[in-house]
């Protein structure tokens, strides 16, 4: 379990009491990317009391990407998600994403969202996530229903092939994009989903939509395309990993 956290005071407590209450084998790494409302002394008190395996901090803000990166390089565990420490998400339907993995041999997991205009989710929002879903199923032959959700569970050792460089928002797409240059299937499982507002914390902005929209062109087109992947459901490269953690 990787969780990226940038000023989360109001939520990340509570994100990691319900990831914990969670019954399955997880190793949890925080990356506190440079917070400044006091989160970094409440994960400081959390990891006392042993609900995070490893913290690691980023002296200044990088981006959600770069604070996925850095923990991508200490996961143990042979498969890993990410989790947002927002409360949108439900840790709950991790075992979910789980299964297709444990039970049918699947690499690569989406937990899809039921998107539609709700409390708390403006229009651009909604028709902003339907069209870059849209574009990267354009570009990849892909038929996601929802990309830039933030439960995409990979097996780390597909995962490590992929070459990520995103630094910010953008490493949503470019998982998305890597993974469909592989050649493996993307498996879709529903979740639970509940948006929340400006006003609430969220981050992401329109801007960020218009540069998921040139990053899905620019690694389509561009950057280290890794090695596809033997559809067997092992790697030349690295050896399938003994046992499922998350």
């Amino acid at each position: 379990m990787v969780v990226p956290v940038f000023n989360e005071a109001a939520t990340v407590e509570q994100a990691l009491e319900r990831l914990v209450c969670v019954p399955f084998d997880k190793e949890v790494i925080v990356v506190d990317d440079g917070s400044e409302d006091g989160t970094d002394a409440i994960l400081e008190r959390i990891l006392k009391r042993g609900w995070i395996d490893l913290l690691l901090k980023h002296e200044t803000n990088r981006g959600k990407g770069a604070a996925m990166r850095t923990a991508f390089k200490h996961v143990g565990g042979s498969v890993v998600v990410v989790l947002d420490a927002d409360l949108e998400l439900d840790p709950a339907d991790i075992p979910r994403l789980l299964a297709p993995i444990e039970e049918g041999g699947a690499v690569a997991v989406y937990g899809t969202r039921d998107i539609r205009l709700r409390k708390g989710m403006m229009l651009r929002q909604y028709l902003g996530n339907k069209l870059i879903t849209f574009v990267t199923n354009l570009c990849t032959n892909l038929r996601l229903t929802d990309v830039e959700t933030c439960y995409k569970m990979v097996r780390t050792d597909l995962l490590r092939t992929l070459e990520l460089v995103s630094d910010r928002f953008t490493i949503d797409p470019e998982i998305t994009i890597r993974l469909a240059q592989t050649g493996v299937p993307i498996h879709e499982v529903p979740i639970s989903y509940r948006p929340r507002s400006h006003a609430e914390g969220k981050k992401i902005t329109w801007k960020d939509g218009v540069a998921a929209l040139w990053s899905i062109v620019r690694f389509t087109l561009f950057g280290p395309k890794p090695a596809r992947w033997d559809q067997t459901g092992t790697s030349e490269r690295r050896p399938s990993p003994a046992g499922t953690a998350v």
